[in-house]
């Protein structure tokens, strides 16, 4: 029985650090929480330096499905703390959150910026804590871009396809996320608006300013809700 719980830990210990991933064992409520981790960069089809922070999101994919087609698991906490980065990729992860039958509930910690925004709508309910900060800006590539008409065109259709996403999973209007991502007073060497906390509320793009025990008592009572 020691061995069982010795290797339990061990596993739990490598999943968190592998992969920033956690299913929390069973509290005074009964319910099976599985928490999954936004952390750095989302990495898409070409690997960041190994210095840098990144989720991965062909880790992240299956074992959302795995979440979902798991009976055992009753809901998913997602924490976020990202720059944002591959746009493909991140909306693939906030597609599969936002399609999850399960309760989920995610809490922007730090920022959740760029790709991040999405990311952070794609739950059932959202919080941010008071100093957390989001930041909308439009669509970007590096490397080499054709100054042609048909890659603004693609610009377009991306930005169109995130402002898309956000206002069908929160209460802010496509219109508005656009008129933020051209803002040209904020940002010194781009463009784009920073919300803080209180700000991203008022905006009607996360539904309240809370911390972690807000967080995990609006789960416990969205798993509640849907058992009775």
């Amino acid at each position: 029985m020691q061995n069982e719980t010795e290797n339990s830990q061990k596993e739990a210990m490598e999943e968190i650090q592998d992969f920033g991933q956690l299913e929390m064992d069973h509290n005074k409520q009964k319910h099976n929480i599985y928490l999954l981790s936004i952390i750095g960069e989302v990495e898409g089809h070409e690997c960041l330096s190994s210095n840098a922070k990144t989720t991965k999101y062909e880790h992240v994919l299956p074992k959302l499905a795995e979440v979902e087609d798991n009976a055992s698991v009753d809901g998913v906490l997602v924490l976020l703390n990202t720059v944002g980065g591959d746009v493909e990729s991140g909306l693939a992860i906030a597609e599969m959150i936002a399609s999850l039958s399960k309760p989920t509930v995610s809490l922007v910690l730090g920022g959740s910026h760029s790709i991040g925004v999405p990311l952070a709508v794609s739950t059932d309910y959202s919080y941010i804590v008071p100093t957390g900060t989001m930041v909308i800006h439009p669509v970007r590539l590096s490397g080499v871009v054709i100054g042609a008409q048909q890659t603004y065109d693609y610009f377009k259709q991306m930005q169109e396809r995130i402002s898309g996403f956000i206002e069908s999973h929160c209460m802010i209007k496509a219109e508005r996320i656009e008129e933020m991502m051209m803002n040209t007073s904020m940002l010194t060497k781009d463009l784009g608006t920073i919300l803080v906390g209180h700000e991203a509320v008022a905006e009607g793009i996360i539904n309240e300013v809370g911390g972690i025990s807000d967080a995990i008592a609006r789960l416990h009572f969205m798993i509640n809700d849907e058992k009775s």
